[in-house]
């Protein structure tokens, strides 16, 4: 009878992994100094020496302690690349010094972004200009450009001077929605500004490193032959430069969210499927080439830097970072007779890229990467024994399949909670997906090689544009099939957590026959079970006044329960991506799934509402009032899109408790009414200066 060997002992990186991932999550939320971090190190490592000077048989009964002491200490080196990896906690950080009225001297670090009404860029900070002087500093800003003929100029390593106030990266507040301003700081990112046409002076001399240079000039040459070679700018182009380099700015939103819909979003984003089929290429290649065949040396160095250009010249995406370091190992394991266990390649790989970047840790991408890689290790061949085909064909598709059940196995929660659906037809989407993307891959890198050669570059670019034609109209056809999508789901931290629990549990009954491993899955999916009714009787009898922040837009909605009234733009009740990115997820967060005609407690008449207790006044215009002898109580009055009126005008007419001004409003416009508001001494609220305004009533 075999022996089950726990996970723990055949792969040692995963004992090293947890403490560490404990010492980055602890860092982040309670930001230690350095001086604890180092005080704490000493204290842990002076411990663990002190220990070994114990006699051999007490080191021995007290084992447990050493490894904790070991646990502490790589937790306290969590601690610290967390610490050194925040660039506010270095001296020539700019934002130390920094003042509104100082110039900076900026370097273009990519190329830039063309959006609908700006070009968008990071730029990097060399110097702060101040009162004549000089001084050397580093630091990351987040560049707009208005729309003219000067900004589309710019290039990587162009140096710039602005002298104009920057803005912090905040979060919009609205319920449920992506948290940007922490994002921007996992890239050390922390401001932003709007630069038009006389903000900003091109220096004549550049900053280029010559590597990055390489990589844009080689993304863009192999961006040109895609457009050359496949015809028009449609969506067959666009999936084409996903799929090949992970270009991912030409997409159309519908078709990606097609593609999400459906279960194969990871085809169009560069993941380690992509990096897999590279490597099977590489090796087949470079067993045919005599000269590197006959040595391991040259075929490992080979095979590895083609592999690390094309993770590079994808953008670096924490996925393929993690897949390019397994293939790493594997690569050298292999050649030289160094196999280990797949959770150690796959616990070293993380390791090494948590030290090297602990944000990774947040990164969705990086997450499911592991958690369906770690599936399909754990998962794929119990999947796959359930059952026998003898046709070698049936059998082969069965084997893809349990593969992508293996994977959804562990992902499945994770896509709940940030993309709060799940794909019904994802099994079927895959089996013809992945086989038809991979052939498509392979053609493009051919198109790549070939290019130089006109009528086949030609020939190949039409066969491509038909193939991916294929496959956008293969997964249309199931996106709009009755069904298709389970979706709107409401899933939290914990809920996450718990769900994982029980599949944890549950597969470790099945697979090793834990007894009490079942018990914790019940318990855990009673836990589950009265957290999610706990959650919908929260969400049955909530009420609240939303007023979002969508910039230059009105928005809000009347929450009773599971429905709302929304008062807005009418391009944001249609659906829209605009309404999609704002809207959506409050709504998915707050459970909400009715727009009902009318509700018990809601009334309007004009611009006056009626929502349970609280009146409530939307000024979006220029109106004139009448004076009364006595002012008219009202609860909240929201000023929206530039309403030409002063607040002295409004407070003679109402008694209000609290003025909201929207995002619809421009900035100096809500600065007028906030220094009038302090005069009077009346309460307000800012949308775009403090996030959406939320009350429970």
């Amino acid at each position: 009878m075999p022996v089950w060997i726990p996970i723990w002992k055949k792969a040692p990186f995963l004992r090293l992994l947890v403490p560490v991932i404990a010492g980055i999550i602890l860092q982040w939320y309670l930001q230690f100094s350095l001086l604890q971090i180092i005080f704490a190190a000493t204290c842990f490592i002076a411990a663990y020496f002190a220990f070994l000077l114990l006699p051999l048989s007490a080191r021995f009964k007290l084992q447990a302690v050493q490894g904790f002491m070991i646990n502490l200490i790589l937790a306290v080196l969590g601690l610290f690349v967390v610490y050194q990896k925040d660039i506010r906690h270095q001296k020539n950080w700019f934002g130390n010094t920094y003042s509104d009225s100082d110039c900076l001297v900026l370097k273009i670090n990519e190329p830039l972004l063309q959006k609908a009404k700006s070009f968008k860029v990071t730029a990097a900070i060399e110097n702060i200009i101040s009162d004549e002087h000089t001084k050397n500093c580093k630091g990351n800003v987040v560049l707009y450009f208005a729309n003219d003929s000067h900004a589309i100029n710019l290039q990587y390593g162009d140096r710039i001077v602005i002298n104009k106030k920057l803005q912090l990266i905040k979060n919009s507040g609205n319920p449920g929605a992506f948290d940007y301003e922490r994002y921007s700081a996992f890239q050390n990112v922390f401001h932003t500004v709007f630069l038009k046409k006389g903000d900003w002076i091109l220096l004549s001399d550049k900053n280029i490193n010559y590597f990055k240079q390489f990589l844009f000039n080689t993304r863009a040459n192999i961006l040109d032959i895609l457009r050359q070679n496949m015809g028009a700018n449609d969506d067959q182009l666009s999936i084409a430069e996903a799929l090949l380099i992970g270009y991912t700015q030409d997409l159309d939103k519908d078709l990606v969210q097609a593609y999400s819909n459906t279960g194969v979003v990871h085809i169009i984003a560069i993941s380690g499927l992509h990096l897999g089929l590279i490597y099977i290429m590489l090796v087949w290649i470079f067993a045919r080439i005599p000269f590197i065949k006959k040595s391991k040396i040259l075929k490992v160095i080979f095979t590895l830097t083609c592999l690390w250009l094309f993770s590079l010249l994808t953008g670096g995406a924490a996925s393929v970072l993690r897949s390019a370091v397994m293939f790493t190992c594997i690569v050298i394991g292999e050649n030289f007779a160094r196999r280990s266990s797949i959770f150690n390649s796959l616990a070293a790989s993380a390791f090494i890229l948590l030290c090297y970047n602990p944000y990774f840790l947040w990164d969705v991408g990086f997450q499911l990467s592991y958690l369906a890689v770690a599936g399909i290790v754990i998962f794929q061949k119990p999947v796959y024994n359930w059952f026998y085909l003898k046709n070698k064909m049936a059998d082969k598709i069965w084997k893809l399949a349990a593969v992508s059940l293996a994977a959804q196995i562990f992902t499945f929660p994770v896509c709940l909670f940030y993309f709060h659906q799940f794909p019904n037809t994802f099994l079927l989407t895959n089996l013809i997906m992945v086989p038809l993307s991979s052939l498509i891959l392979f053609i493009e890198i051919f198109l790549v090689a070939f290019a130089w050669i006109p009528f086949v570059a030609t020939f190949i670019g039409k066969v491509t544009w038909h193939l991916v034609w294929l496959m956008n109209r293969i997964i249309l056809f199931f996106n709009n099939l009755p069904y298709a999508l389970w979706k709107g789901f409401s899933a939290t931290l914990t809920s996450t957590i718990i769900l994982y629990i029980i599949i944890i549990s549950f597969a470790s009954w099945l697979m090793i026959k834990n007894r009490y491993a079942f018990k914790i899955a019940l318990f855990s999916l009673f836990a589950f079970t009265f957290l999610s009714a706990s959650s919908k009787w929260k969400s049955a009898n909530q009420q609240k006044l939303i007023v979002y922040n969508v910039p230059q837009h009105q928005a809000i909605d009347f929450v009773k329960g599971n429905d709302y009234k929304f008062v807005g733009d009418t391009d944001l009740s249609a659906e829209s991506p605009l309404k999609n990115f704002h809207l959506k997820p409050a709504r998915i967060d707050l459970q909400l799934n009715k727009l009902p005609n009318s509700m018990s407690t809601f009334s309007e008449s004009g611009k006056f509402y009626q929502f349970k207790n609280k009146t409530i006044l939307v000024i979006d215009a220029t109106i004139s009032f009448d004076m009364t002898p006595k002012k008219m109580p009202i609860d909240v009055i929201i000023l929206s899109k530039n309403a030409k009126i002063l607040i002295s005008k409004i407070s003679a007419i109402f008694n209000c408790d609290k003025y909201i001004f929207d995002a619809s409003n421009s900035l100096w416009k809500i600065a007028n009414w906030t220094k009038e508001c302090e005069q009077l001494h009346l309460r307000f609220f800012s949308v775009p200066a403090q996030g959406a305004y939320i009350e429970d009533l």
